[in-house]
């Protein structure tokens, strides 16, 4: 078991770290730079090539059964959801196989009205504290449930 993080812009690393440290799981800081290196020594540090989808296409060439990953961008949680992988958001929202198709789907609608209406920006709400909370909570269950899957 690994638990891939899709670290550029991922709001809540730290709090990752301390949960895979806990459950004594390697951990794999993915990104194109602009880490410091960890000194956990259960947690690495992967850096990619600039380049668009990179760091995701590293994430799953690897990511399977028994992993878990986390990221915010949908074609990649699709792709390792496909491959058996358990995939969080940030926020601590699940993408399975049941719900990526819809995920998806609303993802490439939104892109074509953000196209369609240059007026239209933005990601939505921030990021809250009950967000990594909710996260910190979603990720012990994953990985407990992970682990029972290996």
């Amino acid at each position: 078991m690994t638990l891939y993080v899709d670290a550029d812009a991922c709001p809540v690393k730290a709090e990752a770290e301390t949960v895979a440290t806990r459950h004594k799981v390697p951990m794999i800081l993915v990104a194109n730079g602009g880490l410091r290196p960890p000194r956990n020594p259960l947690v690495s540090l992967q850096i990619v090539p600039d380049g668009p989808d990179v760091a995701d296409m590293w994430i799953a060439e690897r990511a399977g059964k028994g992993d878990v990953v986390i990221t915010a961008d949908i074609p990649l949680a699709a792709k390792c959801v496909a491959a058996g992988a358990l995939v969080l958001r940030h926020d601590g929202s699940a993408l399975t196989e049941a719900n990526i198709g819809q995920q998806l789907a609303m993802r490439d609608l939104m892109t074509d009205l953000r196209a369609a209406d240059p007026f239209r920006q933005g990601s939505g709400k921030g990021f809250t504290k009950a967000d990594r909370s909710r996260f910190l909570d979603a990720l012990e269950r994953t990985l407990r449930q992970a682990g029972k899957t290996v």
